[in-house]
């Protein structure tokens, strides 16, 4: 018989969309003791909450997050909001007992992270961030791949995430649909928006970031602000590139841009080792580029892994080989991990503590920006 595991979601924007469809689907295709249940989504506007509720099949709403922490009928909260409401929200589902599972980035700064943290594992609940891309198949499987030494002694790590949907000078910022262009609702731009993704993957596969040296732009410096009317000062970061020392010793190369203009959602990563290099695109997710210099030198060359077979990572979960997947499974894959978690009692990585150190990187590039000099990670 499968235990409940009674969901309450906090936000219904595009992660809550990708949220719940994940709740919706694990159990089909990756059973476990414990089975996601709908129990109550929350947000302001009661008629939209009513509307996401009915379309997604969540069994009430809320208006009120502190309503929705304090229901004895909620098991986990799954916190979807703009990421200045992730610490009160952390801090006080943790203090009820529940489990939290946050979006990325973790908060605002590294001391709100310390205290998320702190309130976390005071109480001993189950947590995790929502940092998907580690959960792609391909990406999942370079991981594997350097983790038994494939690659060698590791030379360069290389990510990029570049977007252009934010390149109108009329494009005003704040309110529900451009949170992300307030520095108040956001903390930072690209920052903690997008080059979070990379350094949290880069984390995973390569290690620890030791020191940073960043550059940041504002390409538009004000826009009419959508909750006042006025027109204020842009506080958030429009593109940001950075290089770091990597503890292992390798050297860290980062770029990440909404002002690339033909780029909706291109991320790329890219690692050289002595032996091999991988590289990995979103837009191919599916699959891994490798270079294995072991090769006879008459067909030593790029190869093209598609990763869909069965004893590839999560795969034989799916259909069957020769059949991707794509974006919206890396979220169940990660409502998988959670769930199994659970029943281990491993922690779901990256867990709160985890995702704290790619905050500290985030904090440490911003203040390397802005005051134009190398700036250890804390």
């Amino acid at each position: 018989m499968s235990k409940e595991l009674r969901i309450g979601l906090v936000g219904y924007g595009f992660m809550g969309r990708t949220h719940s469809n994940a709740y919706k689907q694990v159990s089909q295709f990756f059973p476990s003791l414990y089975r996601p249940v709908l129990k109550a989504v929350c947000a302001r506007d009661e008629a939209k909450a009513k509307a996401f509720a009915e379309n997604w099949g969540y069994e009430s709403i809320e208006t009120d997050w502190r309503k929705l922490v304090a229901r004895p009928d909620i098991d986990a909260i799954d916190i979807c909001t703009p990421n200045n409401l992730h610490k009160d929200i952390a801090i006080a589902a943790a203090a009820a007992g529940k489990m939290v599972l946050c979006e990325k980035p973790l908060s605002i700064t590294t001391a709100e992270g310390e205290e998320m943290c702190a309130a976390i594992e005071k109480a001993g609940v189950a947590n995790t961030v929502w940092y998907n891309y580690r959960r792609v198949p391909a990406v999942t499987l370079a991981k594997q791949l350097i983790d038994e030494g494939r690659l060698g002694r590791i030379f360069h790590y290389r990510a990029n995430f570049l977007q252009d949907w934010t390149i109108n000078a009329d494009l005003p910022q704040g309110g529900q649909a451009l949170w992300r262009l307030d520095a108040q609702a956001a903390g930072s731009g690209v920052t903690g928006d997008l080059l979070a993704h990379c350094i949290d993957t880069a984390l995973w596969l390569n290690g620890s970031i030791s020191d940073v040296s960043a550059v940041t732009e504002t390409f538009v410096k004000e826009r009419m602000h959508n909750l006042t009317g006025k027109v204020e000062k842009v506080g958030i970061d429009d593109a940001c590139t950075f290089h770091c020392h990597f503890k292992n010793g390798s050297l860290g190369l980062f770029e990440s841009t909404r002002y690339a203009r033909g780029h909706k959602a291109l991320y790329t990563l890219e690692i050289n080792g002595e032996h091999a290099s991988i590289r990995w695109d979103l837009h191919d997710l599916h699959r891994l580029q490798y270079f294995d210099y072991a090769d006879d030198s008459i067909v030593r060359g790029w190869r093209s892994v598609h990763v869909t077979d069965g004893d590839q990572p999560y795969m034989k979960n799916w259909w069957v080989p020769g059949l991707q997947i794509g974006y919206e499974h890396t979220f169940t894959h990660q409502v998988a991990d959670f769930l199994k978690s659970l029943e281990t009692g491993t922690p779901c990585s990256p867990t709160f503590r985890e995702s704290l150190e790619t905050q500290k990187v985030c904090d440490a590039v911003l203040a390397s920006a802005k005051d134009r000099c190398w700036v250890d990670v804390a």
